[in-house]
């Protein structure tokens, strides 16, 4: 129960970034483009490094320990992806037809936020008797990604009209989702060890596919992608090291 509540404050502070970010909308009209995709770019390396540091390799690991199949990696990270991609064009479609452009992007970014949300629930559950730096890692580049996403959503509600309280709230709400599913998390593989290696291998799938189809193309829309991506390389190399003390 400790770690599942360790769990839930790491997903609390990814939240409270996402506040922060959100909160820009009464200090800015806009948001200097170079350092959001700076931003962007420094999380995608962080979280593609620790969806493998912090997710795989331990899923990896636990196969051997539990002595289960190997298709529970293979078949929970695609499932991870893929349950992803089907939700986004689920909400996608809907929204579309209901022409609401900005609700749209306020569905996608919580929907996005639920296997982040997880993902740092399992990676703190499945290392509860080794070390949490990989865990913690994973936390923070969720939370360097967080900023902006909040940032995404209260600066367009605001050019559109709407009030501050209105573009605040909407911005920070759409995280509010990530400590109460890392609590979930944790549990989960806390209670039920044999679902670990399948559960951590769905989590990294999940967030590879919100890293490679939202962070990188949205980091890239700039003329520097040549800076952009050694800022990736570098958030990796970060996490890398890091596991690697």
């Amino acid at each position: 129960m400790n770690i599942a509540l360790i769990a839930f404050y790491a997903g609390l502070f990814t939240y409270f970034v996402t506040l922060i970010g959100a909160s820009t909308v009464f200090l800015f009209k806009k948001i200097n483009k170079d350092f959001l995709n700076i931003s962007l770019a420094l999380a995608a390396g962080i979280m593609l490094s620790a969806s493998f540091f912090s997710l795989l390799k331990p899923a990896i690991d636990n196969i051997s320990t539990l002595h289960l199949s190997k298709l529970n990696l293979i078949f929970g990270f695609l499932f991870g992806g893929l349950f992803l991609y089907l939700t986004d064009i689920l909400f996608s479609r809907k929204m579309t037809n209901e022409n609401k452009r900005l609700f749209m992007l306020f569905t996608a970014i919580t929907i996005h936020n639920i296997p982040e949300g997880l993902a740092i629930g399992i990676a703190f559950g499945s290392l509860v008797h080794s070390n949490l730096t990989p865990a913690i890692m994973l936390t923070i580049g969720i939370a360097i990604q967080n900023f902006p996403e909040g940032a995404l959503i209260s600066l367009p509600m605001r050019r559109e009209g709407k009030s501050l309280k209105k573009s605040f709230f909407y911005g920070q709400i759409s995280a509010i989702v990530e400590p109460v599913f890392s609590f979930l998390g944790a549990i989960l593989v806390l209670k039920i060890k044999f679902i670990l290696p399948f559960a951590l291998s769905f989590a990294a799938g999940a967030m590879i596919f919100v890293t490679v189809s939202e962070l990188i193309p949205e980091a890239l829309k700039s003329d520097k992608k040549n800076l952009l991506a050694i800022i990736t390389l570098l958030g990796f190399t970060l996490m890398m090291i890091l596991d690697l003390i």
